[in-house]
């Protein structure tokens, strides 16, 4: 399936927020609005799903509720952008209801983390269109957002621009190497979850990039082991691993994510980077799902090589 590029928004635009995990709960109602303050702020309007608080399963919207709001972003014209209020962990109900044919026919960016990774993948998946990981409502916008995660949106959203993605944090070379490939991946837990069904992506000479929340070493070896099963890490040319909050703190036992992917991978030689640019509970930038980088990861380069947004 060919690359299908959404239209950059432009301040004035019209953003659409849907809650396709966890719904937005009463005692979120400060970040929500902080979020909104930071988006209005920044020269956009935001229209609210149908369901963005709704809990009839008792943790989260109904999954044809939740596509209902997904489907009437994408078919309303005045919406030039889909933002996500958070993560969680149900948005793969959604699947069997989104219309893919109404999203590959209004194309718009669509931007989530966490378990939201779900959607980024399958949407790109089922109709080539080009998604974004990065900052959500709740947790970036109504979280104290830093100049870091901002520039990122304005930049590659807004501006359309091209080019070395910047590192906020340390970057290093876990397995030397130089390659090129279509970015794809996200939450670990959230991308397995398509394991086996029409919606994993074609990881055939793709760069895989992975963060996890509150994840530890041994669910790492088990996460990879599965991927190794799947035929992954013979496809893919190369890996980028994210900050990994529960990994990463000094109180956390060693070893790391990525050292434990260099432990699962031996024979293979695909590059691995480490960058602390994306994950939870640290400023995201943005990455496009289903676009072509260069990476360095020797160098701690990722280039995004052509405009994601048209």
């Amino acid at each position: 399936m060919g690359k299908l590029l959404p239209p950059k928004l432009a301040p004035g635009d019209r953003i659409g927020l849907v809650a396709p995990s966890d719904p937005i709960q009463a005692d979120q109602e400060a970040r929500l609005q902080e979020g909104v303050a930071c988006l209005t702020a920044l020269g956009f309007h935001l229209q609210f799903g149908q369901h963005i608080s709704a809990n009839a399963l008792g943790n989260a919207a109904a999954p044809r509720q939740k596509a209902q709001d997904i489907n009437a972003m994408f078919a309303d014209p005045a919406i030039k952008a889909i933002l996500c209020a958070q993560g969680g962990e149900t948005a793969n109900a959604t699947l069997g209801y989104l219309d893919w044919a109404l999203i590959q026919d209004n194309p718009k960016i669509f931007l989530g983390i966490s378990d939201i990774s779900v959607l980024l993948n399958a949407i790109n998946r089922k109709t080539g269109l080009v998604t974004f990981h990065g900052t959500d409502l709740l947790w970036g916008f109504g979280n104290n957002l830093q100049a870091y995660e901002r520039d990122a949106f304005l930049h590659t959203l807004v501006a359309g621009q091209i080019g070395p993605i910047p590192p906020n944090r340390s970057r290093h070379a876990v397995r030397s190497g130089q390659t090129t490939g279509a970015l794809l991946g996200g939450n670990l837990g959230a991308l397995l979850k398509l394991a086996g069904t029409s919606y994993w992506p074609d990881f055939t000479s793709a760069i895989l990039f992975l963060e996890a929340y509150q994840i530890t070493a041994k669910a790492c070896h088990s996460a990879f082991h599965q991927l190794q099963h799947l035929g992954l890490f013979d496809q893919i040319n190369g890996a980028i691993i994210g900050y990994i909050d529960s990994m990463q703190r000094e109180d956390s036992p060693k070893p790391h994510m990525e050292e434990v992917l260099l432990e699962v991978t031996q024979g293979y030689q695909f590059p691995i980077l480490k960058m602390n640019d994306f994950g939870h509970n640290c400023p995201n930038t943005i990455l496009p799902v289903g676009a072509e980088v260069f990476m360095d990861a020797d160098e701690g380069i990722v280039e995004l090589l052509s405009p994601c947004v048209t």
